[in-house]
């Protein structure tokens, strides 16, 4: 059943984002007066197809994975010369880059939508208060203290976690000084902190920048037990059980989650002692992790999965309200926002900053569209508009067979005053289309991998 609804909801994501982009092409191609043979949503055997006044062809294919907008277009064939008016090659460059841009402009067009659906509810976010300093990292040997709350991320304003980890994502690669500016709950004082990094997680396959530096948010944890048990793993053979909830580790009672898992990987060379209640019945486990290479370092591990119950205090919830246009202006500010970030991200990754195993494909795509719908329609609405904004940005990169790349093309026209040649651009479709390909290979490689 979970694989099913996983299939629904990603199939249900992709086509509402591929429509709304081969839309845009559709619906500027007729206003810039060229003839739209097909509107196809997938490939391969038509499912049903229907004409509308303008004969049109409109298809729903077998293959839901992507979709088109075929023109009538001289360099495709021959074209009825009651139809040349109406070709697209024949159109002013303007009226063709109208066209191409139009697909991604769609893309953000929606994102923008969702996104003001999404903030009419209003914003709920957490303080960025210091909960948690973990002994020895980069954020305790820098000055940071619980009960410090960050101000600003390099001199960026932040009022919730999340705006905290969208400003420190884009230092990864870095080599540097972080700057925060912070201040004590009970003080207006502002204090700057400098935390040193160097190539900071550019070899993380899935880097999480807060735990890295070593801060996480106040969290008031009222049980830990076990989610899961991996057979392979040292707590399945020492007779660990699904639900069991952990008592203490080492004698020490558990009030922290990151303090467990950091207690557990330490422990190398020595066995840890775990306190568990299953059921009403107390046992005590003496279990020697398994040693592991997590990015070069030696961890232990369990093989079990964690599943915590508690709350954040409160006190540290902050809610805003929008208005109907406060609601849209703020969507376009998340659509710009998440444009950038995605754009320095493809950057990091073309310099080697932020390592390629970061790459997903279509399986981890699929993944998480199936998490966002099963934990309910905003989650959903926004990985929809999340994922309308990737396949935008996408769509621009100046690669030939994307739109970017006939951009391009139409770019180079206007500067040279005639079109690119048919062979170069050929040439072109070739080069970007194996680029392509190898882009898919890998992320699909990675996503394998993370699967097993």
């Amino acid at each position: 059943m979970d694989l099913l609804q996983t299939i629904f909801y990603f199939f249900l994501a992709l086509g509402l984002v591929v429509t709304i982009h081969e839309f845009g092409h559709f619906w500027v191609a007729r206003r810039c007066g060229v003839k739209v043979e097909r509107f196809s949503i997938g490939f391969g055997k038509s499912l049903f197809t229907w004409r509308d006044r303008h004969n049109t062809e409109f298809v729903f294919a077998l293959l839901p994975l992507g979709g088109y907008v075929k023109m009538v277009d001289e360099r495709e064939g021959n074209v009825d010369p009651a139809d040349l008016a109406f070709s697209f090659n024949r159109k002013t460059v303007w009226q063709r880059m109208a066209v191409v841009v139009a697909g991604p402009v769609a893309n953000f067009l929606l994102a923008i939508a969702f996104f003001a659906i999404i903030f009419t509810g209003g914003e709920r976010g957490l303080a960025p208060v210091v909960g948690e300093v973990e002994e020895g990292s980069i954020a305790s040997l820098s000055g940071f203290e619980p009960g410090m709350e960050i101000l600003a991320v390099n001199g960026v304003a932040t009022n919730t976690w999340t705006s905290v980890s969208r400003q420190l994502l884009d230092f990864i690669g870095t080599t540097g000084e972080i700057p925060f500016t912070v201040r004590y709950g009970d003080s207006n004082l502002r204090y700057d902190l400098n935390l040193p990094v160097e190539r900071w997680l550019r070899d993380d396959d899935q880097p999480v920048p807060l735990r890295d530096l070593g801060v996480s948010p106040p969290f008031e944890l009222s049980s830990l037990s076990l989610a899961a048990v991996f057979e392979d793993g040292a707590g399945y053979a020492a007779g660990l059980q699904v639900d069991d909830q952990l008592q203490s580790i080492n004698g020490q009672p558990i009030t922290s989650i990151n303090r467990f898992v950091d207690s557990v990987a330490g422990s190398i060379d020595r066995a840890i002692v775990l306190e568990v209640l299953r059921g009403s019945e107390q046992l005590i486990f003496e279990i020697q992790p398994l040693v592991v290479d997590h990015n070069g370092e030696q961890v232990g591990k369990l093989g079990v999965q964690l599943a915590s119950r508690g709350q954040y205090p409160q006190e540290l919830v902050r809610t805003t309200e929008y208005s109907l246009f406060g609601a849209l202006a703020r969507g376009v500010k998340e659509t710009f926002d998440t444009s950038v970030f995605i754009v320095k991200s493809i950057g990091k990754l073309l310099v080697g900053d932020l390592s390629p195993k970061n790459l997903s494909g279509p399986i981890t795509i699929a993944q998480v569209a199936g998490d966002s719908g099963k934990s309910g329609v905003d989650n959903f609405i926004r990985f929809v508009a999340m994922f309308s904004i990737m396949l935008g940005v996408m769509n621009l990169l100046p690669v030939p067979v994307l739109d970017g790349g006939h951009l391009m093309y139409y770019i180079v026209e206007v500067i040279k005053g005639s079109p690119v040649s048919d062979r170069i651009q050929i040439m072109g479709y070739k080069v970007g289309l194996a680029l392509v390909m190898s882009l898919m290979v890998v992320a699909t490689y990675n996503d394998i991998a993370r699967t097993f």
